[in-house]
């Protein structure tokens, strides 16, 4: 049987049989184009003319699956079936907003864990771009309307180098709830609430104020429910921006390097030449050997007159810290030019009113909680 015939026939049935409607299903043809010539199934016995190319059925009303049984027991445990695969994994029962788990749905550590922890998703926030000491952290909250219930975010942040290891040091670890919302923290992170896209979602950013410039940073968050399970981890790892670095006066101390190195060098001069370049910062000597190359390398590069004038063990002691400067940050103070700037960013700071005792962990602290903001 063509498929248009088909469609006939079921809407020729549904429209004589009024007692039995199909509740939410709606069928209609219309003539778009005709089946390829190719196509056998296409083409009616004893006619030429080619059968109309079904058209894919427009959903006019959406309603529930178990909505279209008619029999009311059958209606209610298919209902049961659906809302416990969706929301318990299929190894509860749902009552209200939380799942009843079965006998067989607790972990090793006795757990219930039918209904599902939804891992959050961490990233930059899209509001401000990172800085060379300040970096802004955003995700939605992840608590579902039936379910586990979502009591607290833990944040992991710590700078990574190649004298830690990543998997064995966690770094410091934040609760949104009882170290950032209650206004614990340091001075040097601020956490924020908000509305997200939708009006009854939560979404949560925290600043971090004091990170060092050129660093390569990991951030890891993860969710915790009122049973004190783990969600899975979401990382975000970046470089802060280079540090600023005042050109003019990385000039004026190449210049003074020069006339210290240039002729015969005591050893006081020496030692005021090692002071200097020890005194700066990584990012400023490596504008200054720049600088130092740029005028007088005719004279001798800047690794060379510094074994030669200082010896090579204060050379190697000042030459080794360009090694901190990242390969990104030492092509941009390679630049012939540099410019500065500088900008200001208002945020918020929350402190929480409500005094909990320590130890608790409260579903509402995430929800209910109030919070003072403080505009810095």
């Amino acid at each position: 049987m063509p498929f248009i015939t088909y469609l006939s026939g079921l809407l020729t049935a549904q429209m004589l049989s009024d007692d039995h409607l199909i509740s939410g299903v709606e069928i209609r043809c219309e003539e778009k184009g005709r089946c390829p010539s190719t196509c056998h199934l296409c083409r009616r016995p004893g006619k030429e003319q080619l059968s109309p190319t079904p058209v894919l059925l427009e959903i006019n009303r959406v309603v529930p699956l178990y909505a279209l049984i008619q029999d009311n027991d059958t209606r209610e445990a298919f209902k049961g079936a659906l809302m416990s695969s969706y929301w318990c994994s299929g190894k509860g029962d749902v009552i209200e907003d939380w799942c009843r788990c079965d006998l067989n749905a607790f972990d090793e550590n006795g757990l219930p864990n039918c209904s599902p922890l939804p891992p959050p998703v961490l990233r930059l926030s899209p509001n401000m771009e990172p800085s060379s000491t300040v970096v802004s952290l955003e995700w939605l909250d992840v608590q579902p309307a039936i379910g586990t219930k979502v009591s607290d975010y833990v944040l992991q942040h710590k700078k990574v180098d190649e004298y830690t290891d990543t998997d064995l040091y966690t770094g410091e670890s934040l609760s949104f709830a009882d170290d950032l919302l209650s206004g614990l923290a340091t001075s040097c992170v601020a956490a924020g609430r908000s509305h997200g896209d939708v009006p009854e979602t939560s979404l949560y950013s925290v600043i971090f104020k004091c990170l060092e410039p050129d660093g390569l940073y990991k951030f890891t968050l993860y969710a915790v429910d009122t049973r004190g399970r783990h969600s899975e981890l979401s990382t975000v790892t970046l470089r802060t921006a280079c540090p600023l670095v005042d050109d003019s006066k990385a000039e004026e101390i190449a210049d003074k390097i020069y006339n210290l190195y240039n002729g015969y060098t005591s050893g006081k001069e020496q030692q005021t030449a090692y002071n200097t370049l020890m005194e700066v910062s990584a990012s400023m000597l490596f504008r200054v050997q720049h600088h130092y190359n740029s005028h007088y390398e005719k004279f001798g590069d800047f690794v060379w007159r510094s074994e030669d004038e200082l010896g090579p063990r204060k050379a190697h002691l000042i030459l080794r810290r360009l090694e901190k400067v990242s390969s990104h940050c030492s092509t941009l103070l390679r630049s012939a030019y540099i410019q500065s700037r500088t900008e200001t960013m208002p945020y918020l700071l929350c402190r929480s009113e409500e005094v909990r005792p320590p130890g608790m962990v409260w579903y509402s602290i995430l929800k209910d909680t109030k919070v003072t903001y403080y505009l810095i």
